[in-house]
């Protein structure tokens, strides 16, 4: 490797990874969001009214709306702190696949029985 290589490689930028981390972050968070709220709306009478905001479709426009907002609240506030950083993807995402899992639990009916 010549010195005009080494010169070149070490000014080349790095690839961050902080834009794609922050989508997968707020994905996952917005999905427990949506099952935690559809859980609440379902089994308090309080909050479900307080999700309605469509008559026709019931609380599931509250909810869809609420996680929507969350989605995008996340995303965007994660995408300001890190679109310039290298974060820990690995555990971004096991986090991410963490909440997935547990808004797929709460969204199952036996498991929302329990409760």
């Amino acid at each position: 490797m010549s010195e005009s290589d080494r010169v070149v490689s070490l000014e080349t930028p790095a690839i961050t990874n902080g834009s794609g981390a922050a989508a997968i972050l707020s994905a996952g968070l917005s999905s427990f969001v949506l099952a935690v709220l559809a859980f609440a709306g379902d089994k308090w009478a309080l909050i479900k009214s307080y999700l309605v905001f469509y008559k026709p479709t019931g609380p599931l426009s509250g909810v869809t709306t609420a996680a929507i907002l969350i989605w995008i609240l996340a995303w965007a506030i994660l995408e300001w702190r890190w679109r310039k950083r290298t974060v820990a993807a690995g555990r971004i995402c096991t986090i991410a696949l963490a909440l997935l899992g547990l808004s797929l639990l709460l969204t199952f009916p036996p498991v929302v029985d329990l409760f």
